[in-house]
């Protein structure tokens, strides 16, 4: 047990170490700014937001969604009926992949004009 403390603490004090030398070897103003957004911190606050950022992060909390929903399928298949929840997660899938192809028709994917 001495062992095993002693080595996890040697691990974690190494990464601690290698984490704060690391960034100072190249530091450039992408690494000092505050946000990591790619906007300035000290420009005015008003500017246009563009909405394709917005649609991507819709996007991705739809499919983060799907995700969740999907989570209990392998428990489900176990179940004594398991074509119910087959059929459910079918049903997800199949919605999800349809909107997926509705979005790509419709352009909304596509970054630059």
């Amino acid at each position: 047990m001495m062992l095993f403390s002693s080595m996890t603490m040697f691990i974690s004090l190494i990464l601690t170490l290698i984490s704060f030398w690391l960034p100072l070897i190249s530091p450039n103003t992408e690494k000092l700014s505050p946000y990591e957004c790619g906007f300035d911190p000290l420009a005015s606050a008003r500017l246009p937001y563009s909405m394709r950022f917005f649609l991507v992060a819709i996007l991705f909390l739809l499919f983060d969604l799907e995700i969740a929903l999907l989570l209990p399928t392998p428990w489900a298949i176990q179940l004594l009926n398991p074509i119910m929840a087959l059929s459910w997660a079918s049903t997800i899938i199949i919605l999800l992949t349809l909107g997926f192809i509705y979005e790509w028709l419709q352009g909304a994917l596509e970054w630059a004009e």
